[in-house]
This record gives structure tokens, C-alpha cells and sequence, in this order.
């Protein structure tokens, strides 16, 4: 039996791949049959992911995707990709009143402007074949819920989410398709490490959500689909992966 879900014999792109999100869903593209091209700043780290993928013929290349040059050099060694997943990404908690034109300027570059800089090179210089599913890893703090501290990181998801539907309708006639996974809250070392609340807040967080916080496998798995030819008629979509908390 045909398995729609497979991924073998397309070629996908994967930025902030060394860790996180990205790094798992690299792992996960790779068994389900695709070659990859992974990216990310940190060098040693995206060299591990690089090992841990299974198949073969993947290729890395780290970059810093809020350097033009960087891009460039990314999008020059690419050719025909089937898939490309956006999920390179930073967040700051920082309350509304303090936001300044550093922090802001930081966090809208490298979660807004990067990837669109790389999506618009990729298509203009026809890296992109018929077919090609394009998805970003945005957030429910984008379109769907608020919370405090978070402005400027939901800024650059909502961002996100607006362009994405205008590259839809324009993408639409060459078959390819642009969504985007937007997760609630997702166990990642970055949150973990993460020195702004205390263990007793995240549980107490934890409880808000019906089924827990989410694994980076619960949004890997989501973009696996969104990639495969099982979504082939979905397009312009957020899929929300949020545990519930988004309901309530």
C-alpha cells in the first residue's frame, strides 16, 4: 500500500536545525525518507544533527540567517527542493514598557525578516519545484492568544502568519503550498535552560494545558505531514499543537 506520509525521494530544507524543533524534525524528515539540507549557527551542533540523521546524501551548511551574505551562500548551494521548513527562532519575555529598538529590532530579524529574506531569494532564483511545500514554525502567541511579556515574540509570529497567506494565493499556481504549525508550550532545551521563570512557574504553567506541555516530536510529526503528499490539498492553514490550552 501506498504510504502518503512518506517523505522518500523529496528534497527538503531545514533552518535551525541544531536544535530544538528544527533538530527533530531533521531526525524525523530523515527516517521518513527524505535528504536534507540542514542549517543553523552553531556549527558543532548542527555537525551532531548531521551524524544522527539516518540515510544518505544530507548536506549542512551552517549560516546566520540574519546576514544577507549568509543567505546567499545558503541559497547558492541548494538545488530543487520539494519542502522547505522555516524554524529558526528566538524569544525574549520582556513587559510591554521596556521594549526597545535593539530587542525588538533582534527578535523581528531573526523570526520575521530572515526567513522571508531566504523564502524570497529561494524563489526567485527558481529553487523551488512544482509541488514544493513551504512550512514555518510560527506560534500560538501569534494569531491566537496573548500573554504578558510576550509582545514583541508575538509580533514576530503574527508577522509571520500574515505573509504566509499572501504567499499562498501567489505560490498557488505553481502547486505550492505554504502553511505553518503554530505550538503552544514545547519542552526544548532553549525553554529549559531558560533562566526567566522558576520550576515551580513552569508546572504551575504545565497545569493549563489539558494534556500537558508538548514534545518537540508532537510538532516535528505535524510538519512531517504538512510535507508529505498526505496534505496535498491543504495550503494557508495554521495547525494549531497546543494540548488543548487554546480552548479553553
Amino acid at each position: 500500500m501506498n504510504n502518503p506520509f512518506s517523505l522518500t525521494g523529496k528534497t527538503i530544507l531545514i533552518t535551525g536545525a541544531s536544535s530544538g524543533i528544527g533538530k527533530k524534525t531533521a531526525l524525523i524528515t530523515a527516517g521518513m525518507g527524505a535528504t536534507l539540507y540542514i542549517s543553523g549557527r552553531n556549527v558543532d551542533r548542527l555537525t551532531e544533527t548531521l551524524h544522527e540523521l539516518e540515510g544518505q546524501g544530507h548536506i549542512m551548511q551552517s549560516a546566520d540567517l540574519t546576514s544577507e551574505q549568509d543567505i546567499d551562500t545558503l541559497v547558492q548551494s541548494i538545488s530543487g527542493l520539494d519542502g522547505v521548513v522555516l524554524s529558526s527562532g528566538i524569544t525574549k519575555t520582556l513587559p510591554f514598557k521596556f521594549i526597545n529598538s535593539t530587542e525588538l529590532d533582534n527578535i523581528m530579524q531573526t523570526n520575521f525578516s530572515a526567513p522571508v529574506l531566504l523564502l524570497s531569494k529561494l524563489i526567485k532564483l527558481k529553487k523551488l519545484n512544482k509541488g514544493c511545500s513551504i512550512v514555518f514554525v510560527s506560534s500560538i502567541g501569534g494569531n491566537f492568544i496573548g500573554a504578558k511579556g510576550n509582545a514583541m515574540y508575538s509580533a514576530s509570529k503574527g508577522a509571520i502568519n500574515a505573509i504566509q497567506k499572501v504567499l499562498t494565493l501567489e505560490l498557488a499556481p505553481q502547486k505550492i503550498r505554504v502553511n505553518n504549525v503554530s505550538p503552544g508550550m514545547v519542552r526544548t532545551e532553549m525553554w529549559e535552560n531558560s533562566t526567566t521563570f522558576t520550576v515551580e512557574q513552569i508546572e504551575e504553567d504545565a497545569k493549563k494545558y489539558p494534556l500537558g506541555y508538548g514534545e518537540t516530536s508532537d510538532v516535528a510529526n505535524a510538519i512531517v505531514y504538512l510535507l508529505s503528499d498526505a496534505s496535498k490539498w491543504v495550503t494557508g492553514i495554521s495547525l494549531v499543537l497546543d494540548g488543548g490550552f487554546s480552548v479553553q
